[in-house]
């Protein structure tokens, strides 16, 4: 049994940041990093299988901005590299959430050199950067914005109200840090940016293939590809109404149940499989975990 554990552990680590082995979270003892153990943050961004639902619909949601989409068409790899492009954003949630205050800084500081030099224009002939703070918040909102929604669906429902404004209050940090300005920090406030922020988004040529990309991205092993596909649905599931709407995508209410439930049935067990993941090793780092 612990064999079959551990491969599935092996082939969650290879979708995301850990498999990089830059940073260690475990190290140094004692150092709470920018949050520390009794966070909010710590709690929603502990549990793989809800964030990762929630970053394949945070990262469509983005998309959907045709200047945040620009940056990436024009100054990624994500096309020939969709995998690497998701370890290396899964690698910054880990290491801003959970990593210790230097190695949490040095990547606030690395994304901030890239920003300066992601420039252009979009297909439409707009002007974009990657460091105007408008876009930066857009991308923060639409990312924080789904993993609270993957943790309320998939992990604590009960999660109070006064919870979630702390942990958007909490998310904030690194938002700012990396020049992000009038970030909403309350349900309420998301849900008003996100609702005046709609006339400036649009599904066009360009968004539909990072969804197709998506759609088909390699599985780690052919055993894993059905687990995938549920995932990749879920998060698609996930989006709001008009989001889903936007991607041409409509959920009966017996469709909506059966992939719920199949979503859940894989999150419990990536959770018996999943040991050594961020939350664990940053637990370890403060002595609250062996």
């Amino acid at each position: 049994m612990s064999s079959i554990r551990d491969r599935i552990q092996q082939q969650v680590f290879r979708l995301n940041g850990l498999a990089m082995n830059e940073f260690d979270l475990s190290e140094p003892q004692g150092d709470p990093g920018l949050y520390g153990p009794d966070s909010v943050i710590w709690r929603v961004h502990g549990d793989f299988p809800s964030m990762l639902c929630g970053g394949i619909s945070a990262l469509l949601m983005q998309m959907l901005h045709p200047l945040a989409l620009a940056g990436v068409w024009d100054h990624s790899t994500f096309r020939q590299d969709m995998m690497g492009r998701l370890r290396r954003t899964s690698q910054f949630i880990a290491v801003t959430t959970f990593g210790n205050s230097v190695d949490a800084q040095t990547l606030i500081d690395r994304v901030k050199r890239i920003h300066l030099q992601v420039n252009g224009v979009d297909a439409r002939g707009t002007p974009y950067a990657a460091s105007d703070p408008h876009l930066l918040t857009w991308v923060h909102v639409a990312e924080t914005s789904r993993f609270l929604a993957a943790h309320l669906r998939y992990k604590n429902p009960d999660l109070s109200l006064a919870e979630q404004n702390r942990y958007y209050t909490e998310a904030a940090v690194v938002a700012e840090a990396l020049g992000a300005e009038a970030v909403p920090k309350s349900v309420q406030a998301v849900e008003a940016y996100l609702l005046a922020m709609q006339p400036e988004l649009r599904c066009d040529e360009r968004t539909l293939e990072v969804l197709s990309l998506l759609m088909n991205a390699p599985a780690p092993s052919w055993q894993a590809r059905p687990a995938m596909k549920v995932m990749m649905m879920a998060g698609i599931e996930l989006l709001p109404e008009w989001a889903q709407q936007q991607f041409g995508f409509r959920f009966s209410s017996i469709g909506r149940g059966s992939l719920r439930m199949r979503m859940r049935v894989l999150a419990k067990g990536l959770r018996w499989s999943i040991r050594r993941g961020a939350y664990h090793r940053a637990m370890q780092r403060m002595g609250r975990e062996r």
